[in-house]
């Protein structure tokens, strides 16, 4: 009887098969992770001053500029793209100044020459990134592949006593009014501005420029704002309302940042705070003398450096800013201080009321998370920590797209 032989090469074939079956694949890493998350959901940073580049003749935001470089700003397009953030607020930023019609007019003209650097951006970079207004705006350009602008408008001084430039800034695109800076104004009292001692809160006008904003739909933001307008805008706004960079007073205790008690009345009036990157804002700096001093040299000699009108004395006061920094380096925040304030005020009022707003090429920037191309380190630091991928989308621009259709539906009413 012959017996016969059963070739080996479909045998081993099928045992290699059924091995490669039973080893697990390599699970992905962190930064694997973040960035299919990314992929997934739409992020928004709901506060940058970059629109004062755009306004710059030797510097294009399309360009990918090195962050070790001076002067080349926290914020690009590529950039964008590296660090996962599809939408940016971009911030028509004007310092205060007296208040008269004809700074006024001057404050109003200079905040729609930066509106008109924003809108002209998206046309000139129109294949890479467009001009949202609306929540539905920003997911349809990020369905095409594109990155989104929005336009807000940092201190109300350039409405000065006109209601209807609430309508024509509307018009223009913005979507944002940060009703106050770093010192009191017709609207309301800032929280850094205590040249009166006294915190008289939301004007009377004030309160009209509230009603206004409410039926126009136009988003109101506390960011800068103190305690007492805090609490007046809280009990007269109809609609909820954002601080587009502000940060947990419990954790860096600094005038510009949410109290807990702050924090529990915007979230019952259905806002959020966007936690701010700017590091005196995340974490307490230590003391050191010889800096301190030499600021103060600095302040008295340009008073506040983002109020300065010409742009050659800013630019030279910037430049003696940076050789103090340099010469004085202060110990900086980085993104794990950062996340603490994600979680502070998820402990204190859940996740539903917590997102990003950076501050760049305004102050903003932590180690981890110097510039734009970083934000993806954000993500990995609330994955380490064990937030879910609803927490994060939520916090990433969920949160605040929740806001924003709200003063759109309520204003529409």
């Amino acid at each position: 009887m012959k017996i016969r032989k059963i070739g080996m090469g479909p045998a081993i074939a099928l045992a290699f098969l059924v091995s490669a079956c039973n080893v697990a694949k390599t699970p992905p890493t962190v930064e694997e992770k973040a960035r299919e998350l990314h992929k997934r959901m739409l992020t928004v940073d709901t506060h940058c001053d970059t629109a004062f580049s755009l306004l710059r003749t030797d510097w294009k935001i399309g360009d990918r500029h090195d962050p070790s470089a001076r002067g080349v700003g926290k914020i690009d397009l590529p950039r964008m793209r590296e660090g996962g953030l599809d939408a940016e607020f971009f911030a028509a930023f004007v310092g205060q100044g007296p208040v008269t019609p004809e700074a006024y007019a001057k404050a109003k003209d200079s905040a729609l020459r930066a509106v008109e650097a924003v809108r002209k951006m998206t046309e000139e970079y129109s294949p890479v990134i467009g001009l949202a207004v609306d929540p539905q705006g920003a997911r349809r350009l990020k369905k095409e592949g594109k990155l989104t602008a929005f336009i807000g408008l940092e201190n109300g001084y350039p409405i000065g006593r006109d209601l209807a430039l609430i309508r024509l800034f509307y018009e223009k695109g913005v979507r944002y009014i940060t009703l106050c800076h770093s010192s009191d104004n017709d609207i309301c009292d800032s929280s850094t501005d205590r040249s009166d001692p006294a915190d008289r809160g939301l004007s009377a006008f004030g309160r009209e420029v509230v009603a206004e904003c409410n039926r126009r739909g136009m988003i109101i933001d506390i960011s800068h704002a103190s305690e007492k307008s805090i609490s007046d805008i809280l009990a007269v706004t109809k609609a909820p309302i954002i601080a587009s960079h502000s940060s947990a007073r419990a954790v860096c205790d600094n005038p510009r940042n949410l109290t807990d008690d702050q924090l529990r009345a915007l979230a019952k009036n259905g806002g959020v705070v966007q936690i701010c990157f700017l590091s005196a804002y995340v974490k307490t700096p230590p003391v050191i003398p010889e800096r301190e001093k030499a600021m103060k040299e600095l302040e008295a000699k340009y008073g506040n450096i983002r109020q300065i009108k010409d742009e050659a004395v800013r630019t030279k006061a910037m430049a003696e800013r940076q050789a103090v920094n340099e010469k004085f380096p202060q110990v900086r925040a980085n993104v794990h201080d950062l996340v603490d304030h994600i979680d502070h005020v998820r402990k204190v009022v859940g996740v539903d009321y917590v997102g990003i707003g950076t501050d760049f090429d305004g102050g903003g920037g932590v180690v981890g998370c110097d510039d734009v191309s970083g934000m993806i380190h954000v993500t990995e630091e609330l994955l380490r920590r064990g937030y879910t991928d609803r927490e994060i989308e939520k916090i990433w621009g969920g949160n605040f797209f929740r806001v924003f259709q709200k003063v759109i539906d309520l204003a529409e009413k």
